[in-house]
């Protein structure tokens, strides 16, 4: 699988979110510790997104996070409240291309998925049909996460609500391809929406933040995420809702 975290809250360095802290996302990218069976590490590249001057930008890159020099030179000097930063473990089959990385973006968002659609690529052909030529032509790269993000994309630009959109996406996926593990997580930089689906996700809120993640880094006040959940957080608060009705 892969690892991936967000972050909203008082403006930090992309070194202290993901390099520095204990078991963060640079450890968790050589020894993570709850794979799940997906994989040993998460060495098929990364990528960081973050909002600065109200833009998006990112940096991504095909080679393992802790191989890479020029990140971790840069990455003390840039300071962001809104973070999303994934490193990758690629199915088997998948490329290992620095455009098939985590997060994905277009406009205000920021995407990532951990997990795979079962059956791929034949088990969400349905769903890829119904995508504009163009955009399933210029797919970042040909992934399941890709495809996820068009899919995604699609609704967004539709003018559908961004957590509807998520949790509609997540059903419809893991009804076509039920062995799924899809955990998406989403922001525009106010928020995070994220899902727990066959995978596990960790929650820490604090003074005026809050910070989603694959495994807990950095000290306590952790809350693990029960499975087939939907989550909607902001620098005020957090919401956890059932994916499926009639889970508790």
């Amino acid at each position: 699988m892969c690892r991936h975290m967000a972050y909203l809250g008082p403006p930090a360095s992309l070194a202290e979110l993901l390099l520095e802290p204990e078991h963060g996302l640079l450890e968790q990218s050589y020894a993570p510790r709850d794979m799940r069976g997906g994989g040993t590490i998460n060495a098929d590249g990364f990528g960081v997104g973050w909002y600065s001057d109200g833009a998006v930008r990112r940096y991504r890159s095909a080679r393992p996070m802790w191989t890479d020099a020029s990140f971790a030179e840069f990455a003390g000097g840039v300071r962001s409240g809104a973070v999303l930063g994934a490193a990758r473990s690629a199915t088997l089959g998948m490329p290992v291309v620095e455009t098939a990385c985590a997060p994905f973006t277009d406009g205000i968002w920021l995407f990532s998925h951990n997990g795979r659609i079962a059956g791929w690529p034949e088990s969400a052909a349905k769903q890829a049909a119904r995508l504009d030529v163009v955009d399933l032509l210029t797919l970042d790269a040909p992934t399941d996460s890709a495809l996820l993000w068009a899919l995604l994309r699609q609704r967004l630009g539709a003018g559908a609500d961004p957590a509807g959109a998520v949790a509609e996406l997540v059903g419809e996926i893991a009804a076509a391809a039920p062995d799924s593990r899809l955990n998406l997580l989403l922001t525009d930089g106010t928020r995070l929406i994220a899902t727990t689906w066959t995978h596990a996700l960790w929650v820490r809120r604090g003074a005026g933040a809050v910070t989603a993640a694959s495994e807990p880094f950095g000290g306590g006040g952790w809350t693990e995420i029960d499975d087939r959940r939907l989550v909607v957080a902001d620098r005020d608060g957090v919401r956890v809702t059932a994916l499926v009705e009639g889970d508790r």
